[in-house]
């Protein structure tokens, strides 16, 4: 039976424009990646929504940017003596994942209008995609706030860590929410579970996002890039300079080592749940939404393994960081089924 047969044409195009939404969301989260390890993040120094969305056109404005960029601690610190060309490959990084980022919200935006018009909108639905809409908005601001750490008056040469987590995390809360959507709108049967597994279900999406902004957070201080030996770090189980002198409990957040050692120990517990929850629940309805996670818990924590002991390439870590966001989506899939029947109406009239 084909896709048409099943639901209304208005929720077909609605479901079309949210898997382009989410495709856009997940490339611009492996663009944002690759921007981070190519240390291209604070070759912007200023947020301009509107202006900033044309490069500079003339030798002259590439040398305006290129003298905004020697005032940062990055170049003074790390950079110094870079050429403008290589500035300009630093440049196109950023300007790119931000320029990308205007694409999704006018896509954003210009479907709400057409579905407006149209008349393809419940009121529920209506502010669904306002909400989005508005997550999109929040991702920009919290995006500058980000690389706002890292200019001005201030010694770091990268954004702040905790700054990159906030923002890596609200991507993932957006493509989650895209999905969830995208599943609510489709005529998938959602068979009646007991109450236990849909603590389960949640359990191990809450884990998988805890442990994809530990993740961030090793990301952002470069600390797959240190203990490189697995299983232990350095010849130790729980390494020497867990709580660092002169951090103490900020070691949670800022250390290397504590925050290598607690993505490993998430990891372990995450997979560990997962396949304890596919062989428990290998005879209920669930069984082949558990199998499906387990199965890609497993694939992310060999190449997670195997990210860590080359030290974190660009090539090996994007890809880690590409199968957590579909490791996520596989969660929230879990979750969505296990809620039950679906409550989404079509409305009333379809044109």
């Amino acid at each position: 039976m084909s896709e048409t047969s099943k639901i209304s044409p208005s929720a077909v195009w609605i479901r079309r424009w949210l898997v382009l939404m989410g495709l856009m969301v997940y490339a611009m989260i492996l663009i944002g990646g690759a921007t981070r390890l190519t240390d291209s993040g604070l070759s912007i120094t200023e947020w301009n929504p509107v202006s900033g969305a044309l490069p500079p056109l003339s030798e002259h404005a590439w040398q305006v940017e290129f003298a905004k960029y020697r005032e940062t601690s990055e170049y003074q610190l790390v950079n110094k003596g870079m050429s403008l060309a290589e500035f300009q490959q630093i440049f196109w990084w950023e300007w790119g994942h931000r320029f990308f980022g205007r694409m999704i919200g006018l896509v954003a935006v210009l479907g709400l209008v057409v579905f407006a018009v149209r008349k393809w909108l419940t009121p529920r639905l209506t502010g669904q995609i306002v909400v989005l809409i508005a997550l999109g908005g929040l991702q920009g601001a919290i995006g500058w706030w980000m690389v706002a750490s890292g200019i001005g008056e201030t010694t770091r040469v990268d954004v702040a860590p905790y700054r990159l987590m906030t923002h890596f995390m609200l991507a993932l809360l957006i493509i989650a929410y895209i999905a969830w959507l995208w599943l609510s709108l489709g005529d998938k049967l959602r068979p009646r579970v007991s109450s236990q597994t849909k603590a389960v279900a949640v359990i191990l999406l809450v884990a998988i996002f805890l442990q994809m902004a530990a993740g961030a957070l090793v990301a952002g201080l470069d600390a797959g890039r240190s203990y490189n030996d697995w299983p232990l770090m350095a010849g130790e189980f729980v390494p020497s300079h867990y709580i660092e002198q002169g951090l103490g409990i900020r070691s949670l957040f800022e250390g290397r080592a504590a925050t290598q050692f607690n993505h490993r120990i998430l990891a372990y517990l995450i997979w560990a749940g997962s396949l304890t929850a596919a062989w428990v629940y290998r005879k209920s309805a669930l069984k082949n939404a558990f199998f499906i996670l387990a199965g890609l818990v497993s694939l992310q924590a060999l190449w997670g393994i195997m990210t860590l002991v080359h030290a974190a390439p660009m090539n090996l870590a994007l890809i880690h960081q590409g199968i957590g966001v579909i490791v996520t989506l596989a969660a929230v899939r879990l979750v969505w089924l296990s809620r039950g029947p679906s409550d989404y109406r079509e409305p009333a009239r379809v044109s």
